[in-house]
């Protein structure tokens, strides 16, 4: 069964200036080591539909997805389309600026059969996918405090 995710950092920047460099979905493949273009269908808002590609080594790939939570300086969702899992984006401030926490949520249901299978066949195991997941959050974050903090 896949696990719930979760990264987080503490960044010397306000949530505010966070906000900025998150809610901008074109720079994501600057951040997220696994994104290579990010495209809103629209204005970037709750219910905002996205198509996503995305990349590991040789390995690209379509995703979909929609926004489910948006709220400036706070948080922002998007629920995948093809595996039901929500990747969230949470602000809270600090004395010291944001900690910033990113977490992917799995559908009480569970990811589709077919997806992982897909996954376990391209990606290896679930565990292998999963760490390297969680990997790629922390380097998300980490590039996100690099450019908040500039």
């Amino acid at each position: 069964m896949p696990n719930n995710l979760e990264a987080s950092i503490d960044i010397a920047a306000s949530p505010e200036k966070v906000w900025s460099v998150l809610a901008d979905l074109r720079r994501m493949p600057e951040f997220s080591p696994t994104t290579w273009k990010v495209i809103a269908l629209g204005g970037v808002r709750v219910g905002t539909f996205t198509i996503n590609v995305n990349k590991d080594g040789w390995r690209v790939w379509p995703t979909s997805s929609r926004i489910v939570a948006f709220e400036p300086n706070k948080t922002v969702a998007f629920r995948m389309n093809e595996n039901r899992t929500v990747w969230r984006y949470e602000l809270t401030a600090t004395a010291n600026g944001t900690h910033l926490v990113e977490t992917r949520t799995v559908d009480p249901k569970g990811i589709p059969a077919p997806v992982r299978a897909v996954v376990s066949a391209a990606l290896g195991t679930e565990e292998q996918f999963e760490a390297a997941l969680v990997s790629g959050m922390q380097e998300t974050l980490a590039r996100v405090k690099t450019a908040a903090e500039r």
